[in-house]
C-alpha cells in the first residue's frame, strides 16, 4: 500500500525487505543470527530481566487463550 505521495509505507517496506531477505538466506542463517542476538542479550541482562519478560509473555499468551 502506498500513501498519497506514492511512497511506500513503513509497514510495506518492512514486509518487502523481509521477503527479500528470506529469499536470500536459509534456515542456518536465521539460526546463527538468533544465536548471536541471544548471546548479546544475555551479556547485557540479568536473571530478573528474563523472569520479567517470561512472565509478561506467559500472561499475554494466557489472555490470548482465554479470548479464544
Amino acid at each position: 500500500m502506498a500513501n498519497n505521495n506514492d511512497k511506500m509505507s513503513r509497514e510495506e517496506a518492512g514486509r518487502k525487505g523481509g521477503e527479500a531477505t528470506a529469499k536470500n538466506h536459509d534456515k542456518e542463517f536465521y539460526q546463527e543470527i538468533g544465536k548471536k542476538g541471544g548471546e548479546a542479550t544475555a551479556e547485557n541482562h540479568d536473571k530478573e530481566f528474563y523472569q520479567e519478560i517470561g512472565e509478561k509473555g506467559g500472561e499475554a499468551r494466557g489472555k490470548q487463550r482465554s479470548d479464544d
